[in-house]
């Protein structure tokens, strides 16, 4: 007995894109089934409108109607000849692999500071020597200590944070080795959370109210 509701899934073919399901595609297939060219496009229109009322996130995009034309195409095999409001895909296109991404390749002697730590001590090679500069200086040795920290959540000596950022500036930069940076245990330290101060009134008002109110199972006290 060869009836179609009565099959196994694995009995069936192959689900080509499987959010809409075997009743859509069942209809696509019928849908190469119909001679006549006009009647063909209507029951496409007809289908497409089913695929997206069976899957409305689709709608969140801009071009969704594209969207489920191209899918109507693929699920059809692309066999499906229909005056559409889109050109059909090419199988080509399902097939291609897209171009790799090349990753930036920055040449950092330490890459556990970041890009911009190197492109800050950059900028500040342009500035004049000024107590504005040497400033400049000392946030960015606290900035390279916490991104070290990051990394190795463990201890690290202030003089080699001066030692790497005399390497990073080309030796151009140098603190007095006597330099003390924002203490490890204040870096790793977590901050305590703190109540909003509407919190704080809002409780504080509460035990206001609850003084002023009597209990009235009790006799007031002249």
């Amino acid at each position: 007995m060869d009836i179609e509701g009565m099959k196994y899934n694995t009995e069936r073919d192959k689900l080509v894109i499987s959010e809409y399901g075997r009743n859509i595609q069942i209809m696509i297939q019928h849908l190469l089934d119909i001679d006549d060219r006009q009647r063909r496009t209507e029951a496409a229109h007809f289908v497409i409108n089913v695929m997206a009322q069976m899957n409305p996130q689709v709608k969140e995009s801009n071009d969704y109607l594209h969207k489920l034309w191209d899918h109507l195409y693929i699920i059809s095999g692309y066999k499906l000849d229909v005056d559409s409001p889109y050109d059909p895909p090419k199988p080509e296109t399902q097939t291609m692999k897209p171009e790799p991404i090349e990753y930036n390749k920055n040449n950092i002697k330490f890459g556990h500071y970041g890009q911009h730590i190197y492109n800050m001590i950059q900028e500040i090679k342009k500035m004049e020597n000024s107590p504005k500069r040497q400033a400049l200086l000392y946030n960015i040795a606290n900035q390279m200590k916490r991104a070290y920290l990051s990394w190795n959540r463990d201890t690290v000596n202030d003089l080699l944070i001066l030692d790497d950022l005399y390497k990073l500036s080309d030796g151009e930069f140098t603190l007095p080795m006597d330099t003390k940076l924002i203490p490890t245990s204040e870096i790793l330290s977590k901050p305590q959370l703190q109540q909003p101060q509407q919190q704080q009134k809002k409780k504080k008002v509460k035990k206001q109210h609850a003084v002023k109110v009597n209990n009235p199972n009790r006799p007031n006290k002249k």
